[in-house]
């Protein structure tokens, strides 16, 4: 393999999620999904109403098993369900997924979380959330769960660009990103970006330059890629319908993940490379349905080419760039 020096996964030519786990704990965990019953300010009038155009009803929590059940409940009945795949996995990392986990009071927060931390064998928790619900009380208790817990925020930014921002009705913006990193990292807290390929009105660079701007721009210790998944009963249909918005295709899709992959740095994990929907409310792309052939054409196109993450890693890039001697 030419110049390829990283070495997290002897599969893999990128930096994986299950790796870092097992770099970190020594062995397999369950990433455990749980529904706390947050909303998003996007919906609820806070920021705005109808939420972001392609989001669905349940707030990107479409695979939760039991989203109504007590949040003790939730979580048992996850690992009863992947333990009957991974009977002998004993540590757990518990996922609040859905909407937007830090739009409440600090009391709230506290209380929900609490509830399913206390369980045994959890030893880690992962937060999605919004750039613009990082209020300080809030910040300094997930700093107080970063001393006691291994600690990942992942705040879905989605698009770096303004007018697509705008278009799919994120209620926020570039700024307000950068700013929530860099509050969440004063305290050394793990940051990972949610960006989605495929948004209206993004071409190939655009989704390119999407990444290049989150990696240079914030300082993010993991980055996860979604393919836009248009489902039913979103605003995005209309996009669709009236001919605003274009279905990627598998090798279209497959080529730009490659092409993010090799400006990511290798020490940046990435949490995912594609994304999961329900059959039943996805009207396309259905080639994303067979999640693992996606995965297997990603390591094809890194093997064809030779290639692996941070090939042309960009941070090295703008350091050469700055260090050059000018004639």
């Amino acid at each position: 393999m030419t110049n390829f020096n990283f070495t997290s996964d002897p599969n893999k030519r990128y930096h994986t999620w299950n790796y870092a786990l097992r770099e970190t704990f020594g062995e397999k965990l369950f990433k455990v999904p749980i529904d706390a019953g947050f909303d998003c300010p996007n919906r609820d009038g806070t920021v705005a109403k109808g939420g972001c155009t392609f989001c669905s009803v349940s707030g990107s929590g479409d695979m939760i098993i039991a989203p109504t059940a007590p949040l003790p409940e939730q979580f048992h009945q996850e690992i009863t369900r992947m333990h009957a795949k991974w009977p002998g996995v004993t540590q757990y990392l518990v996922y609040f997924q859905n909407f937007t986990n830090t739009h409440g009071s600090l009391e709230t927060i506290r209380h929900r979380f609490e509830q399913v931390l206390c369980q045994p064998g959890v030893v880690g928790i992962s937060i999605g959330t919004r750039p613009d619900c990082l209020p300080d009380d809030v910040v300094d208790y997930l700093a107080e769960l970063n001393q006691r817990y291994y600690l990942w925020v992942e705040l879905g930014l989605q698009t770096t660009y303004e007018e697509t921002s705008r278009s799919i009705n994120r209620a926020h913006d570039y700024q307000t990103y950068l700013d929530g990193v860099a509050k969440l990292r004063q305290h050394q807290i793990r940051v990972c970006t949610h960006l989605i390929n495929g948004l209206p009105g993004e071409t190939d660079a655009m989704m390119i330059e999407n990444v290049k701007r989150t990696i240079l721009d914030s300082d993010i210790q993991g980055i996860k890629l979604h393919l836009l998944h248009l489902m039913t009963n979103t605003r995005m249909v209309r996009d669709y319908v009236e001919g605003r918005l274009t279905l990627m295709d598998r090798e279209r899709y497959v080529s730009i993940i490659c092409d993010q992959l090799e400006l990511i740095p290798p020490e940046i994990v990435i949490h995912r490379l594609t994304g999961d929907a329900p059959r039943d409310s996805i009207i396309g792309p259905m080639w994303s349905l067979k999640k693992w052939e996606v995965l297997n054409a990603i390591d094809d196109e890194l093997t064809r080419r030779d290639s692996y993450q941070g090939r042309f890693n960009c941070r090295e890039e703008v350091r050469h760039v700055a260090n050059r001697t000018p004639l």
